[in-house]
């Protein structure tokens, strides 16, 4: 009997590993059709699970409640699992090449429990190879056991979009691969139990592991193109959403658009295929050209608050500035690789200040992570400059009314990267408007 069929009777159960963005959706996914273990290395945050507390915020505080997923942060419950998925992150080092201690840290920790006859499957995104090369050969020291004998392995790389409340994980498609056909048989029909848009069936573990690396570098490198006409167009004192709302006219536009570009995913995967790709020889110019533009952002927007201050007649190591929004992305809580920091982090080279104001973070993991405090958005007052660097939802409701209380009387300055205000109302109204 397949264990797919043992988990639809019941007789077995599914384990994710690493209960963060990726893992928690999928295990409250999982938990719906199967019995289903919850684990995470953290008991801080298992407990948080236990307590009903999503601090994602992908799945909401009642749906954890209603779950019945068995949290836990003791690794001898993943003996009782015979479908074990990992999701842990793969974060980069500070010289941007990968840093892989999670997932192999992970494996280390599945194999010493891991029973004969059980599938593991990767979500981790890494480089080619790293599956089958490095994890698999840490589950057999570990185990005792031999993969495609005494157990199977296959890769699924993850597509959950944080914040995303349209793309979700059950609409999207989900590539998956295993070692044999026996473990792609059985990993397709576990994931096909939830994932409404259905599977595609790679043809190997290492075609599924670069499909997830070109997903995201494609579309890095959009964007980093975006940005350099950006900078470009600041230095023509042309509106750059002006010619790209001309340039969208044609059918076959591409619709990018400039910006900060963090998180654990576009900020980080490139950097795998960049350093895979050194290793065999060759020098990545596309991918590693677009991941330095982007990550050069964060200097380009703090530097020209800094030059828009000084026009505006301020001084700017004495100004009011608060930057509006610290998450990678809008809408979502994760700090992860926020570019964001990168603004702060220059200006504080000029012995500037500024206050964040973000009403979607998580205040308690900013503080814990960043030991930094957030302004609540009813409480900003009296600024000089407003740099909306997020587009969250609160910023897009606020009206001129609602600007013109945050400032004090006189001269205003208001940067917006992400374009959401109306640039000719607030040039009209007295403003120093720049947008990316």
């Amino acid at each position: 009997m397949s264990i797919y069929d043992q988990l639809q009777q019941k007789n077995a159960i599914l384990a994710v590993v690493g209960l963060g963005y990726v893992g928690l959706p999928l295990a409250i996914a999982f938990a719906k059709k199967f019995k289903t273990i919850g684990f995470d290395i953290s008991k801080r945050k298992v407990d948080g699970y236990r307590s009903g507390i999503d601090p994602t915020g992908e799945v909401g505080d009642a749906e954890i409640k209603r779950s019945s997923i068995a949290f836990t942060s003791e690794a001898a419950a993943l003996q009782e699992a015979s479908f074990i998925i990992i999701a842990v992150p793969t974060p980069v080092n500070g010289d941007k090449t990968p840093d892989l201690t999670p997932v192999t840290s992970a494996s280390q920790l599945v194999g010493k429990n891991l029973l004969s006859g059980s599938i593991v499957v990767f979500e981790s995104t890494v480089y080619p190879g790293v599956t089958e090369d490095i994890c698999v050969p840490i589950l057999e020291k570990e185990s005792g056991l031999v993969c495609g004998k005494d157990f199977g392995v296959g890769y699924s790389p993850e597509r959950i979009n944080p914040g995303d409340k349209i793309h979700r994980l059950e609409n999207i498609q989900k590539i998956v691969s295993g070692i044999d056909t026996e473990s792609l048989q059985d990993i397709a029909a576990v994931y096909e139990s939830i994932i409404e848009a259905g599977v595609y069936l790679a043809p190997s573990l290492k075609v599924a592991e670069a499909a997830k690396l070109v997903e995201n570098a494609q579309r890095d490198i959009n964007i980093a193109f975006m940005n350099e006409l950006a900078m470009v167009f600041d230095r023509m004192e042309i509106s750059t959403k002006d010619v790209f709302d001309a340039m969208a006219t044609k059918w076959n536009a591409l619709n990018f658009m400039p910006g900060l570009v963090g998180g654990h995913c576009i900020g980080v995967d490139p950097w795998y295929f960049v350093y895979k790709a050194e290793n065999l020889g060759y020098h990545s110019q596309i991918i590693a050209a677009g991941r330095k533009i982007n990550d050069s952002m964060g200097i380009f927007v703090a530097d020209t608050i800094i030059k828009k201050m000084i026009q505006a007649g301020f001084n700017v190591c004495e100004a009011k500035i608060y930057l509006m929004g610290i998450t990678f992305k809008e809408d979502c809580p994760d700090i992860r690789n926020s570019r964001s920091f990168d603004v702060l982090t220059r200006l504080r080279e000029y012995h500037i200040q500024a206050n964040f104001v973000d009403p979607a973070v998580n205040q308690a993991e900013l503080k814990r992570l960043a030991n930094i405090d957030v302004v609540a958005l009813e409480n900003v007052k009296d600024a000089d400059c407003l740099v909306f660097l997020v587009g969250h939802k609160e910023f897009k409701a606020l009206s001129s009314q609602n600007l013109e209380q945050m400032y004090k009387s006189g001269r205003k300055v208001l940067i917006d990267v992400k374009s959401i205000f109306d640039a000719t109302q607030l040039k009209t109204a007295g403003y120093s408007y720049w947008s990316l």
